[in-house]
Formats: structure tokens, sequence, C-alpha cells
């Protein structure tokens, strides 16, 4: 990655792409986001790559200075971030050479962008892929807010990340991207029938039997517990007492010295143990069409104690047909809480829920922008090197 490569306000692919309706509600394509960055509505404190703008999201780089706090926290509405971390931090570590974050603390980093945004435009925020399977617990917060990962209408101010690595202790450094940033301008309701006719126009997931559950809230996802890998692998189970993670390493890291991997053994349960962190794959194939963004939201607790999701973002184009995705599982980070909870085979865990861009973006997911989860079925974060098919 050139991180000091200035980012042109015009992108030559464009003049290629696909003409495309455009609306005046939905959230934001990449080259929209380009033009918020001309306009200085996405400020930034060092030259963005193009790399870093995804086609409905903007990656967030980690600043200079990580505070070490006594815990998490949210400013509420009569307070800056910064105005808290005087009372909350404990210390404070440079990470210009690049800094270990150690599991089970928290620290909060100023992020290098910051927004100035017009009064229609609000945003959303969500760890990356990469982070949410290293079990990297982060959340964006802004000043005078009483939720994370939530950005307003009109918000002008800056972006700060709160990281707790629940597994493993992370190696970071300024320039790391652990999450990432999506804006909606307006907020169009979604409708069943809505739901329904964009899945008869493009269908959404793919199953083996029956039909979808669809509703306005998303489209309800599964655990596949019963299709393995070629090596027999229906999933991952974190080791307790690994080494360190270098966030900005790809294809680096050996999985059996920190993962050990689940085999089908004739049944269609897996029992979580409490407080440890699983890797598994969702049974339904996944597709986002290009003229939508889908969202991985929360489990119902009344269905069990177990988190499914830390990174919820799926791109427009991801398990898409036309961009190489077909076939395209979920991968789901799963967690249980408090007590041991039986997992079955086809168990609701989820649900995806879909949202109009404003226009398709001038590169989808998978296509040439280096996606690392495109066509996956069960896949470890990029830092592992990965089995040979």
């Amino acid at each position: 990655m050139a991180e000091n490569a200035t980012l042109p306000l015009e992108d030559p692919a464009a003049d290629d792409a696909p003409a495309s309706p455009k609306f005046t509600t939905g959230i934001l394509p990449r080259q929209a986001m380009r033009a918020l960055i001309g306009t200085g509505e996405i400020e930034v404190e060092n030259p963005i790559s193009d790399d870093q703008i995804q086609p409905a999201s903007i990656d967030l780089r980690l600043g200079e200075i990580a505070y070490r706090v006594r815990g998490s926290f949210l400013p509420g509405q009569n307070s800056s971030v910064r105005s808290r971390l005087d009372n909350f931090t404990m210390h404070e570590i440079d990470l210009s050479g690049g800094a270990v974050l150690e599991k089970g603390c928290v620290y909060v980093v100023p992020l290098q962008e910051s927004l100035s945004l017009k009064k229609e435009v609000s945003g959303m925020a969500n760890p990356k892929s990469s982070t949410g399977r290293l079990d990297i617990f982060t959340r964006v917060i802004t000043d005078y807010t009483g939720e994370f990962d939530r950005i307003g209408n009109g918000y002008k101010g800056p972006l700060y990340a709160e990281i707790s690595p629940l597994t493993f202790s992370v190696k970071v450094r300024t320039g790391s991207r652990l999450s990432q940033l999506r804006l909606r301008r307006g907020a169009p309701p979604p409708t069943d029938i809505g739901m329904r006719r964009l899945h008869e126009r493009s269908p959404l997931v793919e199953v083996d039997e029956g039909v979808p559950d669809i509703a306005r809230h998303g489209v309800a996802f599964t655990v596949d517990l019963t299709h393995p890998s070629d090596a027999g692998i229906i999933g991952y189970h974190a080791k307790r007492h690994a080494d360190v993670i270098d966030v900005d390493k790809v294809d680096y890291y050996e999985i059996g010295e920190f993962w050990d991997p689940i085999l089908t053994c004739g049944q269609d349960s897996l029992i979580l143990d409490p407080d440890d962190f699983y890797i598994l794959a969702s049974r339904e194939a996944v597709s986002v069409p290009p003229d939508h963004a889908a969202e991985m939201r929360a489990y119902d607790t009344l269905v069990g104690e177990f988190r499914v999701h830390y990174a919820g973002f799926f791109d427009p184009g991801f398990g898409y047909d036309e961009a190489g995705g077909s076939g395209s599982r979920a991968v789901l980070e799963v967690r249980s809480h408090d007590v041991p909870f039986v997992l079955e085979h086809g168990q609701m865990v989820g649900r995806l829920a879909y949202e109009r861009l404003t226009q398709i973006p001038d590169k989808l997911y998978g296509s040439g922008i280096g996606s690392n989860y495109q066509a996956q079925g069960l896949k470890l974060s990029k830092h592992f090197k990965q089995p040979e098919e």
C-alpha cells in the first residue's frame, strides 16, 4: 500500500463504468465519497491512497497516539471524546513505529479522518472483515454522542476508534486500518415488498431447500455445520495463548499456531464454550447486487446468548456472479456468553439488511480492487497462509 499516494479527485475508471440511475437518498458509492474528500466534507491529515476507498465505504486509518483507558466509554451529549480521555487515560502509546495492543485491554485512538458533513448526510461504522476475524472488538466514537458506530446527521468533528483485542494481542501502527465508514444521504425506508422484489430481480441468498426468509429488516441466514472443506473442516477455534499478530502482514502466519480446526464428525451441532472465539460459515450463498449494500445485523437475543458477528459491511458486488463472487458464503465470527451453548446446523444466526445506493459504484467488490474475500467459503483472515485448494 502506498500510504503517501495522493488520491486523484477524478477516477479514470469511472469513465468506463456503466451508467446507472441516480437517487437523491441512499448509501453513497465510492465516487461520491471521493467527491466529499475534494470538498473537505471528509477531511484527512494525510493523502488518501486509492485502495482506501471501497465500493461503498472508506477505510479509517489510525493516528499517531493510542490512549490506554480504564474502560469503554461514550462521551454523552454534553462532552467531547477528548475531554473524557482526560479523565480515563492511564497512559499514552506512540504508534508511529508500531506498538502492541494487549488482549483484554481497551484503547482509544484518534483517527486520521474527520468529518464536516452536510445536514442530510449521516454515517455508520463497522470493523473491517479482517479485523472481525481476528476478534478485535473495534467501534468508532464521535463527540457529543450516546451511541457507538453511528454518526449523526451533519456531524462536524473528529473520529476515534475504540479498540479492544479479545483473543490475540495485535501489533498496529500509524496508518493501520481496523474500521470502515459508510455515509448515507437521507434515510430511504425498506419495505417487505421492496426486499422481495429485489430478491426476484437479483437473488440475495441461495438456499438448499425451502423459501428464503425475506423481510424489510433483512434476509435471514443460518450456520453451516455439515458441509466441510476438502480437509474435513467446518470451522476454527481460536487458541487462547498465541503469539502477537501484526495486522498489516498478509499471508504470513501459520494457521496451526493460532487456530484449532473443527472437524466434521457426523454430528449436526457444535457446543460453544463460554467466551471462546470461533470462525464458522453461513449455509447460504450470499449476493449483494451492484446497486445495493448490505450490513450483517445482530442476532435476536431471544434465540441464544451468543454473538455472531463483528464485521458487518458487505459491499456492492460481494457474491455477485458478474463480479466473480458466485457461491460466496458469509463468514461468522461467533462467541458464546455466560454458558455453553449448543449451536445447531441450519440455526438462524442473523440477518443481512440491504440498502440502496444513490448510484452504482464505479468499481465493485472483487473487480480489480484487491478484495480478499470474494467467492469465499470458510476462510480465516488475510493474515494467515491459506491452505491450498
